[in-house]
């Protein structure tokens, strides 16, 4: 078989081909609190080459973005949706499986407060504020708006096959050209499957076939499939997406790249409600870590359940249990640990022994954190798509939620965060063999869901990136509790044998890790120097570039180039003729013209400067401190008043350039000197002041996680250059 598409572009993104900056019409319009990170900077590189240059595109283009749950698809589709609505796209009509991801999903592209609101407000295009609409039908909507019709692919199939009144219609897709956006698109593969369960057969007229049906209504359709399970191991789903899979981000390098969570597997020989309030305990314990270095943190439970009657007696035992909790209770457990249980010996430690709290004071606080309001169960779906926009929103300080019963309500679509202890409250297996089961699988994948990063930044580490894993070369940290998920279950070999080899098939665990254990040589430790011995540090700081005067400290180069290029081709024919029309070319040399761009229009400056969040006062002056007002920064010789570009095309072009010509070319130039800025800027420096630390308090045994693949056969010198041993805080 060929190059999948996946592939060639990866050839492509090899050798340097894509383009490497993106849209400002995007990065401006996307919700000042997200930050692109790289691999969806990457997919959206390979789109803007799909979409402008690559030859094998069609005019209706379907295309896959198989990427990890967790990685931000739904950010992906936001940008996705500015970038077509500058190639002239209006109507978009997004469909899912499932009601409560369409609630979810209605609110983060909607609802201008919520937390997790995907666009800036307001949106602005070409100087024009655009709005995102909510419509039921894609007639006579606004054509200045983004408009969204928003469905499940259920409610979808009704209404092409019983079209009522003031409804969406095979019609409305006739007419206008739609971008179709199918979330969790794995459900679309009902009738590529030639192996189909009785309940596939159903959606085979239901889903697939009605959404290829509208793909075809017009010829410029874009269908956007976006999941990160497609059973590619499936010959005719793989054969399928051979040609459509524009980008394929798995878990494992999801993991790998440090945006997951590490997964324990606690296993203990004890009934369901004890697990359920060892779970209680640890999930306290986190808190508390959290608090003690300033971080807020609220860890979340998920109860889960084999049946909706199991959850409500689970439910009940555990409120009851709660209620009458006492500090004997908790004492009664502390004394039965086992010594191996390292992780709650250590929590009651924490608690008990370092920061003095008895008892009695833990089990009242244990009660009024896991008490009423702070406990929900999900399984009724009425309730359930009412809770939706509270379970979306966990993290927030005003949610109070801890505990959720759940049985599998939240295996999709649940967008969370601070999620750190599913407990597992039945003892079934169902994989036979070598083969694995499929609630097994389901469990894993429920896992690979809640294992998200909970982002944070360490007080003492805070050049570290807030999204990324900062512990895995310092595992005793104590805040590598918040870069874990504990899936609690009960005391059963077989089944933590079949869920690990699940978590490494969908790549959440990797076989080719291990713990390693560093420790000093005893000798070392004697010696004196390491007893009464002193290094010297100093501290990094933030950089307030107060040395940065002018572009030229950014290597910024002041002469840019810009070419318009018309050809000089006309065509004369009559009208009435039936004749070849004769072509009459005439070639004009292209000419150069060096242009000031100080002596642009202030409101073009203006204009382009305020679409770019970059060129906003506020963040220029953190590049250039000394800058007083942006009419200064764009007028002082040290700044843009230096900056001449060399506009190459021909006369009559550049006698004749339009406002929207000029704003082009500034925009381009702003971009350029943007990413220069990016590249040349350092975010912190080290002081010029050293302070002296005992060699015994730096250097310690430790114990660190590492892949054994590359990195066990390293030699110890290169490993210590690579960072692999412990260093100096």
């Amino acid at each position: 078989m060929s190059q999948s598409l996946s592939q060639e572009f990866d050839t492509l993104s090899k050798f340097g081909i894509l383009k490497d900056y993106l849209p400002i019409e995007v990065t401006c319009n996307l919700s000042k609190q997200i930050k692109l990170r790289p691999y969806q900077v990457q997919a959206l590189n390979r789109w803007l080459y799909y979409i402008d240059e690559y030859d094998g595109r069609p005019s209706r283009s379907h295309l896959l973005f198989h990427m990890a749950t967790g990685s931000g698809k739904t950010v992906l589709m936001a940008a996705l949706i500015l970038n077509l609505y500058i190639r002239g796209y209006r109507n978009f009509l997004f469909f899912v499986n499932s009601s409560q991801i369409i609630e979810k999903t209605r609110d983060n592209f909607l609802n201008q407060v919520s937390p997790k609101h995907l666009f800036n407000n307001p949106i602005r295009i070409d100087g024009k504020p655009v709005n995102v609409q909510s419509v039921d039908t894609f007639q006579a909507v606004s054509s200045d708006a983004i408009n969204i019709h928003f469905t499940t692919i259920q409610g979808l199939h009704i209404r092409m096959n019983t079209p009522k009144e003031d409804s969406i219609t095979m019609e409305d897709f006739r007419e206008y050209k739609i971008v179709m956006i199918s979330d969790e698109a794995h459900h679309l593969n009902a009738e590529t499957k030639k192996n189909r369960t009785q309940t596939e057969i159903k959606q085979i007229n239901s889903w697939e076939h009605t959404v290829t049906n509208i793909f075809c209504q017009h010829s410029e359709n874009l269908l956007l499939e976006f999941t990160a399970t497609a059973d590619l191991n499936h010959p005719a789903i793989r054969e399928k997406y051979h040609d459509k899979i524009l980008y394929d981000y798995q878990l494992k390098d999801f993991r790998q790249d440090g945006y997951s969570k590490d997964i324990e597997l606690r296993q203990a020989d004890l009934p369901p409600l004890d697990r359920m309030i060892q779970a209680m305990v640890l999930s306290q314990y986190r808190r508390k870590v959290a608090e003690a270095h300033g971080i807020h943190c609220k860890p979340v439970i998920l109860m889960k359940s084999k049946t909706i009657a199991e959850s409500s007696e689970n439910e009940r035992l555990f409120t009851s249990k709660v209620k009458k909790l006492s500090g004997t209770d908790l004492l009664e457990m502390r004394n039965s640990l086992s010594s191996e249980d390292k992780t709650l010996v250590q929590a009651f430690k924490y608690i008990i022994d370092e920061h003095g709290v008895d008892y009695d004071e833990f089990a009242l606080e244990l009660q009024g954190d896991f008490g009423d309001g702070k406990i929900v169960n999900v399984n009724k779906p009425k309730d359930l798509e009412e809770l939706q926009i509270d379970l979306n929103n966990l993290e927030d300080h005003s949610n109070d939620l801890r505990v959720i019963f759940a049985v599998n309500k939240l295996d999709e679509g649940w967008d969370v965060l601070n999620l750190f202890d599913i407990v597992r409250l039945y003892n079934t297996r169902d994989s036979k063999g070598d083969k694995i089961g499929r609630t097994t699988m389901s469990e894993a994948q429920l896992i690979g869901r809640g294992a998200r990063y909970f982002p944070f930044i360490d007080p003492s580490q805070p050049e570290a990136i807030p999204e990324i894993r900062k512990y895995d070369r310092d595992l005793k940290h104590p805040l590598r509790i918040l870069e874990e998920l504990y899936y609690h279950c009960s005391h059963n070999p077989r089944y933590i044998d079949e869920i690990k080899k699940a978590l490494i098939k969908i790549g959440m665990e990797d076989d080719n890790t291990r713990e390693v254990n560093l420790r000093l040589k005893e000798s070392f430790k004697k010696s004196q120097f390491y007893q009464i011995g002193y290094v010297w540090i100093n501290k990094r700081v933030k950089n307030l570039n107060e040395g940065v005067t002018k572009l030229d400290d950014y290597k910024i180069d002041n002469y840019f180039t810009y070419s318009i290029l018309n050809t000089g081709h006309v065509e004369e024919t009559s009208a009435f003729s039936d004749e070849i029309p004769e072509s009459k070319t005439f070639i004009e040399t292209p000419v150069s013209r060096e242009l000031q761009l100080s002596e642009f229009n202030r409101h073009i400056l203006n204009f382009a400067m305020d679409s770019n969040e970059f060129f906003h006062f506020s963040n220029v002056k953190k590049y250039f401190p000394h800058i007083t007002s942006i009419s200064e920064f764009q007028t002082s010789k040290s700044c843009l008043g230096c900056v001449k570009v060399q506009v190459r095309g021909l006369k009559r072009d550049l006698d004749n350039m339009s406002p929207k010509e000029k704003l082009k070319i500034v925009r381009y130039i702003l971009s350029q000197i943007e990413e220069n800025i990016k590249r040349e800027s350092v975010e912190f420096v080290g002081t010029t002041e050293f302070t002296s630390l005992k060699v015994r308090e730096c250097f310690t045994d430790k114990k660190i996680k590492i892949r054994t693949e590359g990195e066990a056969g390293l030699s110890w010198e290169k490993r210590i250059l690579m960072g692999l041993t412990y260093s100096i805080p």
